[in-house]
């Protein structure tokens, strides 16, 4: 179903094309994210990946957008704990030259001394804009509960204190070190050739240093009590990040957590939408997510809340994981839940980009990528006894992390006494 191709200094290509489209998404990933960093260089790889737009050796920034928008394509990047991508989608015909252009940024990037004084004035902006939007930051709190004094604990942004300190030799040396081909697996989805581009791939990078795989520092996670943290802040509701310790990228048992995440709140038909929003009316958002790592995960839950509804919110809440917990789903509700999870997927992979995304973080992260219909057999051996199993292993009262932004700085107690499964 994939094309893989290994080049002798480590970097990794993998292709697929799809039949009836005409446009290719391509990225550039590379093994860097703010787990990786030192902690006086907090955010290096969030203000680099920022700075590989401003210029290369071969083009200007604005040249590198142009090339790109003038052809009708799409260009972004990204930079999370663990990677950090550089991406395309444009009309097929133009992968070559799309190809020179996110190579040659992210090989050769200018990093202009006048680019990196301006962009560390747009970084801390960015910093400050998160801090103002209590739905984000409540999940910077969250994770300081969930991994203390630990990279996976602090943003990925930085602080202004770590990116005030970036200079350009900071910055290259950066580059130098981590973006090199050991590193780096350029992934591509749509129409297109994969013995052409593995051609252009080897010319562009088989000349340049392996060098070695970044290492990172893996968690500890010791919590053996309830952890509460609330953020003062005049809003005019509450907005809540509930967190557990979870499963690690490639846990056998992430396809059963994938669907205890669909049954109590991946959309309008979950658990805790019924019961929290549309039964009770007690908040008008409430979600669940996941978050994976290489070496651990996070489940989530969170909502925006009546700054006067908080306590019954949270009861509610606690008593649907404990009743998930404890009682088996029933065979209706794990069919739906099953049927959803593959449904999606197979959305999504109507996608060029959305297929790229999934192969290229596979392929960085476990040098893997599974085909739909691997994930279709692994899926149809997940039981009903496997949700009970995984949500058991992740919801324990001891291991409850909850942040709190909202007028709630005489609630404390009162709170922290409601942190508690059944």
């Amino acid at each position: 179903m994939y094309k893989k191709t290994d080049l002798n200094n480590g970097l990794r290509m993998i292709t697929k094309r799809l039949s009836g489209v005409r446009s290719v998404s391509l990225g550039i990933w590379i093994n860097i994210g703010s787990r990786f960093e030192e902690p006086a260089q907090k955010g290096i790889s969030h203000f680099l990946e920022h700075m590989l737009f401003k210029g290369s050796a071969k083009h200007s920034c604005r040249s590198i957008k142009e090339s790109i928008e003038g052809v009708g394509g799409a260009l972004n990047g990204f930079t999370s704990e663990e990677l950090t991508c550089y991406l395309v989608k444009i009309p097929g015909r133009y992968l070559s030259g799309s190809l020179d252009i996110l190579s040659d940024m992210v090989l050769n990037p200018s990093l202009r001394p006048v680019d990196i004084k301006k962009e560390k004035t747009v970084v801390l902006e960015e910093l400050k804009m998160y801090r103002d939007l209590p739905q984000s930051y409540v999940y910077e709190l969250l994770d300081g509960l969930l991994w203390p004094a630990q990279p996976l604990g602090a943003p990925v942004i930085g602080t202004v204190k770590s990116v005030k300190h970036i200079n350009r030799d900071i910055v290259r040396s950066f580059q130098q070190q981590h973006y090199t081909p050991a590193n780096i697996v350029v992934a591509a989805v749509g129409a297109l050739d994969h013995e052409a581009l593995e051609k252009k791939v080897s010319a562009i990078f088989s000349g340049k240093e392996s060098g070695n795989p970044n290492p990172f520092v893996p968690v500890q996670e010791s919590q053996d009590k309830q952890q509460l943290k609330i953020f003062h802040k005049n809003t005019e509701q509450t907005h809540m990040a509930l967190g557990f310790h979870a499963l690690k990228r490639d846990h056998p048992l992430r396809h059963a957590q994938a669907m205890l995440h669909i049954i109590l709140g991946a959309n309008m038909s979950s658990r805790l939408f019924n019961e929290v929003r549309e039964k009770r009316g007690l908040a008008y958002e409430i979600g669940t997510g996941i978050k994976r790592y290489s070496d651990t995960g996070a489940f989530l839950v969170h909502a925006g809340i009546d700054n006067s509804k908080v306590g019954p919110c949270l009861e509610l809440i606690f008593k649907e994981l404990g009743r998930i917990r404890n009682k088996p789903v029933s065979k209706d509700e794990f069919k739906r839940a099953k049927e959803f999870y593959l449904g999606q997927l197979m959305l999504a992979l109507e996608d060029t980009m959305e297929y790229m995304l999934w192969i290229g973080e596979s392929t960085a992260c476990l040098d893997k990528a599974y085909t739909l219909e691997e994930i279709v057999a692994e899926v149809n051996k997940v039981g009903i006894e496997d949700i009970r199993q995984v949500s058991q292993q992740i919801f324990k009262r001891e291991k409850i992390n909850l942040s709190l932004i909202g007028p709630l700085g005489r609630e404390r107690k009162r709170i922290y006494a409601k942190l508690n499964l059944k």
